[in-house]
C-alpha cells in the first residue's frame, strides 16, 4: 500500500514538532506508600519531522505508549523517547504526560481519612543523544496575608492558592516528598475532609502563619537548593485572591539562585 507520509515534500521546510495531543490513557506510576497506582493521563507525543518528509506517522506514537502502559514513570520516559526517534525516523523527540495523583491525608485533630488530588506532569525530550527529564506536580494551599494582618483590627484575608513546582535530579524523586515540601512552605496545607475541630485548628494555624506568594517561593526554594539530588528547579506560586479582581504570582528559579552574589 502507498506510503503517503513517506512522499518527499518539495517546500524544504522542515517541521520542529508533530504528533499527537490530548491522548487520555490508563497508566500506573510509583507510589511511594502502596508501591504503585493506577491513574488516568493526558498525553502529548511530537517528534520533529525532516524536510524531505510530507508526514509523520501518527498511528506508531499510539502504538509505542501502547508497549508501556502497564507502567511509565520517568525511567520508561527514556526507552520511549528513543523508541519515538527510531521507529519515526526523528531526530528530536517530546513527552508531555499530565495525571492525578491521589494522597490519602488524616485532618490534623480528628484524624479523619481523606484521598488529596494532585496534578503531576512527566516532561520528557531527547534531541540526538541528550535525553532532559523533569517532574511537575501542583500542590493547592492556603495562605493568609501578613499585610492584611498586621493593619487590620480583626482578621485578615486568606485564599486557596496553587504552587506548581518543576525539577531536575539525578536519581528518583517522590511526588510525596516534593508535597511535603510545599505545604511545610505555606500558611496552612489543604484537605479534602475537616470536622469542626480540624476547621479550628487549620483556620488558627494560618493565622499564626502568614505568608505573601514571595515568602511561599522562597520557602520552597529553600528547602529544594538544600536538596544535593535536585539538580535544577522552577518554583510558582498563584493565589486565588479573596479581595481582589486579580490573581497574585511569583516564580524562583533555581540557575538565578546560583547566580546571585
Amino acid at each position: 500500500m502507498k506510503d503517503v507520509q513517506s512522499q518527499r515534500d518539495h517546500r524544504n521546510i522542515e517541521i520542529q514538532k508533530v504528533g499527537v495531543k490530548g491522548v487520555r490513557y490508563p497508566i500506573t506510576v510509583l507510589d511511594k506508600t502502596q508501591g504503585y497506582q493506577h491513574t488516568v493521563a493526558t498525553v502529548d507525543m511530537y517528534v520533529n519531522l525532516p524536510r524531505q518528509f510530507k508526514g509523520t506517522h501518527m498511528s506508531r506514537f499510539v502504538e509505542i505508549l501502547n508497549k508501556y502502559r502497564g507502567k511509565i514513570g520517568l525511567k520508561e520516559l527514556r526507552l520511549i523517547l528513543e523508541e519515538m526517534k527510531k521507529r519515526l525516523r526523528a531526530e528530536s523527540a517530546h513527552v508531555e504526560i499530565e495525571f492525578p495523583y491521589f494522597v490519602e491525608k488524616r485532618a490534623p485533630v480528628t484524624g479523619a481519612k481523606g484521598l488529596m488530588e494532585y496534578v503531576c506532569r512527566f516532561y520528557g525530550s531527547s534531541d540526538h543523544s541528550d535525553i532532559d527529564l523533569c517532574l511537575e506536580v501542583n500542590v493547592p494551599i492556603s495562605t493568609v496575608c501578613p499585610c492584611s494582618k498586621e493593619i487590620s483590627d480583626h482578621g485578615a484575608h486568606n485564599q486557596r492558592g496553587v504552587v506548581r513546582v518543576k525539577v531536575r535530579f539525578k536519581k528518583l524523586v517522590w511526588i510525596e516528598d516534593l508535597i511535603e515540601i510545599v505545604e511545610k512552605s505555606a500558611s496552612c496545607d489543604l484537605y479534602s475532609i475537616l470536622k469542626r475541630p480540624d476547621e479550628k485548628h487549620v483556620t488558627e494555624r494560618a493565622y499564626e502563619n502568614p505568608m505573601f506568594v514571595e515568602d511561599v517561593v522562597r520557602e520552597v526554594a529553600t528547602k529544594l537548593t538544600s536538596d544535593p539530588n535536585i539538580t535544577w528547579f522552577s518554583v510558582e506560586a498563584e493565589n486565588f485572591e479573596s479581595i481582589h479582581n486579580h490573581n497574585a504570582y511569583a516564580f524562583v528559579e533555581s540557575n538565578s539562585l546560583r547566580e546571585a552574589p
